[in-house]
């Protein structure tokens, strides 16, 4: 790797959504002093170390369109079977002809069919090193739509496990994965975690306050929603740069708000395999039992406890704020669910943040929570990954390789059912935001685990001298 080759990092998704495939890039062009060509899908904006740096050409490809819900039933065989078809002519376009011949191509799984074949062909065509980063098993999502009895799993999985067998080298993201791809794959992979980069990072106060002017419109003046944020900010403008719902600017001097509301902060793709019920189910069981330890008549007009609030009035138990970051195929429908919750203490935002303003919202949250449960049980959540370099605990749904990442009563909890998150909502939160020793506990371990290990430090210890050893091998 001593002068200047090329790599070709292939993403069958979105790249903007895909963070760990733009640190690949970036690693591989400052680390290994590679140019970089990424073959992927547009949509959101990658992040601006990656379009700004000069070493790293971006190539967006035509995306399938997404007709299946306006087809006849009848008709969803056929396009799953059409669909990986054209996306693997596609795909063997750019990297055969569209992009300069690489020394290796790096490819994300899944998606599996027709990813893993198109880079292999392709691979072999132009003498290339074939590298596939693990980051779940593209067959156990594909069984969450179709059913794990289908057959088109069965032919999905064969597909997945031969052309897997056949990369010249592999990286995965847990040691539970490494151990199935041994054990049962016949595939030895080299563990790479995820690590946060340098960007996310604990916020300052200075930068809170200037994130929350920005969104003061979108957290204190939705359209059409009444509830215990709106009902308290009708004095904070929408251009507000004086006061947001969390902080307020004395002279010059940013000061938070002792009453303000807690804010929880959770990232989702809106899939079958992240189960947004639990959480609304977990906030409808906060806002009644603080009712109850409260002693509050269920009749009791909200309008007293908004207007209190509003006059500076602080109680045991503070509100939440969620807000829930992402897109996906079933945000609309939980949003729906969301407008007829009618709480008292709890409030919801949804929206999309660009990959500057994310990190900055979560070294701004009190708490974060992760649904996910992973399809194979093998892959841990890049969104806790995050969460822990902005210095921000966890509450995580547990499963069976989860412990790899979030240590308990360290840097987050584990749950199981809406009541268990309701619980440690209750725990967690009572007396904030001074009196809250179990979140100021698990808040410092979050940052201990966040500033412990970071993505170039990682990468360069496990991914470089694996990548740099494929492509010395296939060039010989």
């Amino acid at each position: 790797m001593g002068k200047r080759g090329r790599a070709c990092v292939v993403v069958l998704g979105d790249l903007g959504r895909s963070p760990r495939m733009q640190y690949h890039a970036l690693s591989l062009a400052r680390q290994a002093s590679l140019d970089v060509d990424i073959v992927a899908y547009g949509g959101s904006e990658p992040h601006s170390a990656v379009i700004e740096n000069e070493c790293i050409h971006i190539h967006t490809m035509i995306q399938w369109q997404k007709y299946s819900h306006s087809l006849p039933k009848i008709l969803y065989p056929l396009m799953l079977l059409l669909k990986p078809i054209i996306q693997l002519v596609i795909l063997l376009w750019f990297l055969c002809f569209k992009v300069p011949p690489p020394d290796a191509f790096i490819v994300q799984n899944p998606p599996s069919v027709p990813t893993l074949v198109a880079v292999k062909w392709a691979s072999s065509l132009r003498k290339s090193a074939f590298i596939v980063d693990w980051h779940n098993f593209g067959y156990t999502l594909l069984g969450l739509s179709v059913g794990r009895s289908s057959p088109f799993v069965s032919i999905y999985h064969w597909f997945e496990k031969h052309y897997g067998q056949m990369a010249n080298g592999s990286l995965c993201v847990t040691r539970a994965m490494q151990h199935e791809l041994a054990q049962n794959w016949g595939i030895r992979a080299t563990v790479l975690y995820d690590q946060p980069p340098e960007f996310f990072c604990p916020t300052s106060l200075q930068e809170k306050h200037k994130l929350f002017s920005r969104l003061n419109r979108y957290l204190c003046h939705p359209l059409g929603v009444r509830d215990c944020v709106t009902a308290t900010t009708t004095g904070i403008g929408a251009d507000d740069q004086n006061e947001t719902l969390f902080t307020t600017l004395v002279d010059t001097d940013i000061l938070l708000k002792p009453n303000r509301p807690a804010l929880v902060v959770s990232s989702t793709s809106w899939t079958p395999d992240e189960d947004f019920g639990i959480l609304l189910e977990a906030a409808v069981m906060y806002d009644r039992r603080v009712a109850a330890l409260l002693d509050e008549n269920d009749s009791a007009d909200e309008g007293v406890l908004w207007k209190e609030i509003s006059g500076g009035k602080q109680y045991l138990y503070p509100r939440l704020l969620f807000i829930i970051t992402g897109k996906g195929p079933e945000k609309e429908k939980y949003e729906e669910k969301i407008k007829r919750l009618n709480l008292k203490r709890v409030a919801f935002r949804t929206m999309w943040l660009s990959a500057e303003e994310y990190p900055l919202l979560l070294g701004s949250a009190d708490l974060g929570v992760c649904l996910h449960t992973s399809s194979s049980g093998l892959d841990l959540p890049m969104k806790v990954v995050d969460m822990f370099g902005c210095g921000l605990p966890v509450c995580a749904v547990s499963y069976s390789c989860i412990d790899e990442l979030v240590k308990v009563e360290k840097n987050g909890l584990l749950f199981s059912s809406s009541s268990e998150l309701a619980d440690e909502l209750l725990m967690l939160f009572r007396g904030f935001p001074n009196e809250c020793d179990a979140l100021k506990s698990l808040k410092n371990g979050a940052l201990e685990t966040g500033s412990s290990a970071r993505w170039a430090a990682e990468w360069e210890e496990h991914a470089k001298p694996l990548i740099s050893e494929v492509i010395s091998r296939n060039l010989n």
